[in-house]
């Protein structure tokens, strides 16, 4: 399981211009979900984001989580993130898990974030054409891949 991070200062998704989902300070998450994710990968994928601290103290030093500032997150599904780019030049999307996999993850790693003290988790609608848009906050972006974070 991927996931691009982005600390924001708000953030919002539109689906046929009508807002679905929209937060305050926090983190936009795009979330790509592979064949070979389960529900294993969520929860691990969950429990880092919910802790990584990088929002600023009062030293101006990133020493604070999500939950520290009562940091909310916005959820948008995005298999392009499990693109393979190395040959050719149109991305391959193989290594995406089928709709019928991804979604029940996707929904999965939502309610993991509401476990881990996240208050307000907003969402995109899965699999739909979405309009989003955001104000990065430093910026500051991250990448995570579950895979990763085993070792």
């Amino acid at each position: 399981m991927k996931a691009i991070i982005q600390r924001v200062k708000y953030a919002r998704v539109e689906v046929e211009e009508k807002i679905v989902g929209e937060i305050g300070q926090g983190f936009l998450i795009l979330l790509g979900v592979e064949q070979e994710d389960d529900e294993k990968e969520a929860e691990v994928l969950a429990n880092k984001v919910a802790g990584l601290r990088v929002f600023t103290d009062e030293n101006d030093k990133m020493n604070l989580s999500l939950a520290d500032i009562g940091g909310e997150v916005l959820v948008i599904s995005n298999f392009t993130l499990c693109a393979d780019c190395s040959h050719g030049r149109r991305p391959s999307f193989i290594a995406a898990a089928r709709p019928e996999k991804a979604e029940p993850l996707y929904e999965y790693f939502c309610q993991l974030m509401e476990k881990n003290g996240i208050w307000k988790v907003a969402k995109g609608i899965f699999g739909a054409d979405m309009a989003v848009s955001l104000l990065n906050d430093g910026p500051v972006t991250i990448d995570i891949n579950s895979k990763d974070l085993k070792r």
